[in-house]
């Protein structure tokens, strides 16, 4: 729109609200003023109404103002008519066409005649209502990339590569964890880590149940080491520090610290394992029966609907006078212990 003063563009095609209504209601009543409406405009809006140069139009706030600026309409549309899109859609073949944001007769044209141009080719075009969604399925292969020392060799058939999978962009690449410093701008780091535990018992002892439960466990020479040493599967260093203390050294990772946790059980005594299996053994049994109570003698009482049930953990025996109770009781214990007693380590 244009005024004496000036020019004011780039405002609402359809002059319903904002800045473009409020300058048209203040100008539109001076014959020295235009509004100049571009391309397509839509039904029912003031633009709409204003091109057909009526004698007064409805303000905003309802009151009626005379028309008395010029108005000029230029059909200058961003928009491609059928010969450009359809020379576009050739040159794209596309597998599916979505018609939108059309007055509804002619996207049903173009659709149809989109359709008598595409027919010998299996293109999918669909004309959506508004608010209509609309799923489409792509099959896409992805690609990984292996790169650094993981590409120096090619893998024979059926070996298995090992590395990290990076997307950087829209490409995934495979690497080794040393490499993400030479690729990436990541750094990495290798942490030792060292713990001290109480550990009281013979130091032959702890080595034999490592052997027991992890098998690769093997003594470092006097030379190597300062006092009796030795590795566990070659990631964990077990070191005897004093009569009361013994350390544990590795480079963490997800293995290693696995290792570790082992290590860690086999250096309790039988008393502590003991008292754990107690302690697991009572909550089982709460979470099956409920009320679960110690008697003056240190046995379990169990009670279910008002029957009572006295278990001896010693012998594994169950007295109750009702025997549904009775057998239910024994034969959960027993589970209990099967799956909770430590396997007892031979040291011959």
């Amino acid at each position: 729109m244009a005024s004496p003063s000036g020019l004011q563009s780039g405002l609402s095609g359809g002059l319903q609200s904002g800045l473009s209504r409020q300058l048209f209601e203040m100008w539109c009543s001076d014959k020295k003023n235009a509004c100049v409406i571009p391309g397509y405009v839509v039904e029912g809006t003031l633009a709409k109404t204003i091109i057909n140069e009526p004698k007064e139009v409805t303000l905003m706030n309802g009151l009626t103002d005379p028309l008395n600026m010029q108005v000029h309409y230029i059909s200058f549309s961003a928009h491609a008519d059928f010969a450009q899109t359809s020379t576009f859609l050739k040159e794209l073949m596309p597998p599916n066409i979505i018609l939108a944001h059309g007055e509804a007769n002619e996207v049903g044209r173009l659709k149809q005649k989109l359709i008598i141009q595409f027919a010998d080719r299996n293109t999918k075009i669909i004309s959506p209502k508004n608010c209509q969604s609309v799923e489409m399925h792509f099959n896409s292969e992805k690609m990984e990339q292996t790169i650094g020392r993981l590409a120096e060799k090619n893998p024979e058939v059926g070996e298995t590569v090992s590395g990290l999978l990076v997307k950087k962009a829209s490409t995934y690449q495979i690497m080794a964890p040393d490499d993400l410093h030479a690729f990436l701008q990541l750094s990495t780091a290798n942490m030792s880590r060292r713990i001290t535990i109480v550990y009281t018992g013979a130091f032959g002892v702890l080595k034999h149940r490592l052997k027991q439960i992890l098998e690769s466990v093997d003594s470092l020479p006097d030379e190597e080491s300062e006092g009796p040493t030795f590795r566990v599967h070659e990631r964990l260093t077990v070191k005897y520090e004093s009569e009361k203390h013994i350390s544990l050294h590795w480079r963490s990772d997800p293995i290693s610290d696995m290792v570790v946790v082992e290590s860690e059980e086999a250096t309790k005594t039988e008393e502590e394992n003991n008292k754990k299996a107690e302690k697991v053994i009572h909550a089982l049994l709460v979470s099956l029966f409920g009320d679960v109570k110690f008697g003056e003698n240190g046995k379990p009482v169990i009670s279910v609907d008002g029957n009572v049930a006295h278990l001896d953990k010693q012998s594994g025996n169950v007295e109750s006078e009702n025997e549904g109770l009775k057998e239910r009781v024994r034969v959960a214990f027993q589970r209990i212990q099967n799956a909770v007693k430590l396997i007892p380590l031979s040291v011959s």
